[in-house]
C-alpha cells in the first residue's frame, strides 16, 4: 500500500506561516529574523529535499528488504496507526538523543542547530548528507522488523516532522499546563536549541515531551535564563555548503591527525567536543564547569513565561 507524502501538502502552509511570523515580528518585535540567516536556512531545506529525492531509492530498497524479515504483520487497523505514531516518536527520541551524543550523528544534525536565530525558517535548516550516517539502518529498521508496514512508518515519520515545524518560534510563549506536560511545545524546543549550559542536550522529544520526563532529559525554559541559540562554536557564515559539511570536515581532520587507532575511532563515536587531552569541552564538561551537571527542573519550579500578547 503506497501513501502520499504529507510533507508535500504541508509545504504551502509552511510558507504561509513563515510569512505570518515575519509580519508578526515586524509589527511586535517579539520574533527575530536575519535575512541572510533565513536565506541560508531555506537553502539548506532545498538541499535536503534534493538529497531526499536522490537517495530515496536507497532507503526504499533497504526497507523493502527488511520487510521480508518482519517478526509480525500488524496490518493497517486504526489502532495500529496510533501505536505506530507513538512508537515512531519513541524511536525518534532515541535517534535524536544519539544525534547529540555521538559525533558521527552530530556531524549531520549540527546543521539544524547552526542558526543563531530561532524562527520558523530554522525548522527548514536540514542536513544534506543524512544518508551517510546510516541512521535509516540503525534507527529506521526496528519498527519495520517488528511488523509495521514501511509505508505506515514513513507516513507517521512525516507527520512527526510536520508537527515539529510550528515549535520553532519565539512568537508563542508557554501553552496551558496540560499541553506543556505532555506535548513538545515552542517553549520546550527553544530549550533544546539553546547553548546555555543549563539547556545543553535537553528536550530531545519530537511530539511527546513525556519521553524526556521519563528518561531524565527534561529541562523547563526559565525566565532568568533567556535562550541563546546556535552551537558552542558558531560558524560565522551563511554559506550553505560550509554549513552542510563543516563538522564532517572536522571529523576528517581529527581522524587524520589522530596518534592511534583508538583516538581515531573516538573522534568519530565519542561525544562532540571530545579530545584525547581534554583540551576541548563536551557537554558534560561544560555543564560541570558551569555547576549545572544536574540542571533538570520541573515546570512547576520555573516561573511562568510571558505570552506573546503580554
Amino acid at each position: 500500500m503506497d501513501l502520499f507524502d504529507p510533507i508535500q501538502i504541508a509545504i504551502p502552509f509552511f510558507v504561509l506561516l513563515i510569512v505570518a511570523e515575519l509580519i508578526f515580528a515586524r509589527q511586535t518585535g517579539k520574533a527575530r529574523f536575519e535575512p541572510r540567516d533565513s536565506g541560508a536556512s531555506l537553502a539548506m531545506g532545498l538541499g535536503n529535499t534534493v538529497a531526499g529525492v536522490v537517495f530515496a531509492g536507497v532507503g526504499a530498497a533497504w526497507y523493502g528488504f527488511i520487510e521480508n524479515l518482519a517478526v509480525f504483520d500488524f496490518g493497517w487497523a486504526w489502532y495500529v496507526w496510533i501505536a505506530c505514531f507513538v512508537l515512531d516518536d519513541f524511536v525518534y527520541y532515541w535517534s535524536h538523543r544519539f544525534a547529540h551524543t555521538v559525533r558521527w550523528f552530530w556531524a549531520d544534525h549540527v546543521t539544524h542547530h547552526s542558526s543563531q536565530h530561532y524562527n520558523l525558517t530554522t525548522a527548514l535548516r536540514q542536513p544534506w548528507f543524512n544518508i551517510f550516517t546510516l541512521k535509516f539502518i540503525w534507527f529506521g529498521s526496528w519498527m519495520i522488523l517488528l511488523g509495521f508496514p514501511p509505508a505506515m512508518v514513513a507516513f507517521c515519520g512525516a507527520l512527526n516532522l510536520i508537527y515539529q515545524f510550528w515549535i520553532h518560534t519565539e512568537a508563542i510563549g508557554r501553552l496551558p499546563g496540560p499541553v506543556e506536560a505532555v506535548m513538545n511545545t515552542p517553549s520546550h524546543h527553544r530549550v533544546h536549541h539553546a547553548t546555555n549550559a543549563v539547556y545543553l542536550d535537553r528536550n530531545y522529544a519530537g511530539v511527546f515531551i513525556v519521553w524526556d520526563r521519563l528518561f531524565g532529559t527534561f529541562q523547563a525554559e526559565l525566565d532568568e535564563e533567556p535562550c541563546r541559540y546556535g552551537i558552542i562554536r558558531n560558524l560565522g557564515t551563511y554559506n550553505p555548503l560550509r554549513i552542510a559539511v563543516h563538522e564532517w570536515w572536522g571529523i576528517a581532520k581529527d581522524v587524520a591527525s589522530a596518534r592511534s587507532i583508538k583516538h581515531a575511532i573516538a573522534y568519530v563515536i565519542a561525544p562532540p567536543g571530545w579530545s584525547p587531552d581534554g583540551s576541548r569541552l563536551t557537554t558534560k564538561a561544560i555543564k560541570r564547569e558551569a555547576g549545572v551537571e544536574k540542571p533538570v527542573r520541573s515546570m512547576d519550579e520555573a516561573r511562568p513565561l510571558a505570552s506573546p500578547a503580554e
